[in-house]
């Protein structure tokens, strides 16, 4: 049973929540100067070659409405206490970072600076997850069909461009695509690791 409660999960969650009530507020401008990936067009990230690498992940934190924070910090939740459960505090951290940090620079490449949100974290997280399931038995953990079917579609759903058209709402397909694509690649690469280990341990022992 996936615990209520996990610290790195609760932590990652209450951040973004506080970024966003704060944003709602006369701080919006630089709570987005501080951490959008660049503030300028040219010359490209900017403050990132000047040593502020903070940039390369803090547009996570950063959410442009309701529904934008509430579907991200559901899925934060429910995905991150599975890996954190699964695999431990500074796992979460390393796989909020390295997908974080991917998806953002893929979006900034693809739309430029002004984009944010947790959603191509959150497909990292699924695509991980998602692989570990099916690949990993010691897992211990099948993710419900369901869930792969609801996030697939949602994924499909956001490249077609009917959520922009219907609703007007900016979608970072770009930063989905390569966060899921990273999650996945990170599941094969850690179930790698493990079964070389196993190996090399029975070999030599």
């Amino acid at each position: 049973m996936i615990p209520r409660f996990k610290p790195v999960t609760a932590v990652l969650v209450t951040v973004c929540i506080v970024v966003y009530l704060l944003s709602l507020t006369g701080l919006q401008e630089t709570i987005y100067r501080a951490l959008l990936i660049t503030q300028y067009i040219r010359p490209p990230l900017a403050e990132v070659r000047d040593g502020e690498l903070w940039r390369l992940i803090t547009p996570v934190l950063l959410h442009f409405g309701l529904f934008h924070i509430l579907f991200n910090m559901l899925w934060t939740w429910e995905l991150g206490r599975i890996i954190e459960w699964r695999h431990g505090a500074l796992s979460l951290i390393g796989l909020t970072v390295v997908i974080g940090m991917v998806s953002n620079l893929v979006q900034y490449r693809d739309s430029g600076p002004l984009f944010g949100g947790m959603s191509g974290v959150i497909y990292g997280y699924f695509g991980f997850v998602w692989i570990q399931s099916l690949i990993n038995k010691r897992f211990g953990l099948v993710l419900n069909r369901t869930v792969v079917l609801l996030l697939l579609g949602w994924f499909a759903l956001c490249w077609t461009g009917i959520i922009e058209r219907l609703f007007g709402i900016g979608v970072a397909n770009a930063a989905h695509t390569a966060g899921l694509l990273s999650g996945i690649v990170i599941a094969f690469a850690v179930n790698a690791i493990h079964l070389l280990a196993g190996w090399a341990g029975r070999r030599f022992s």
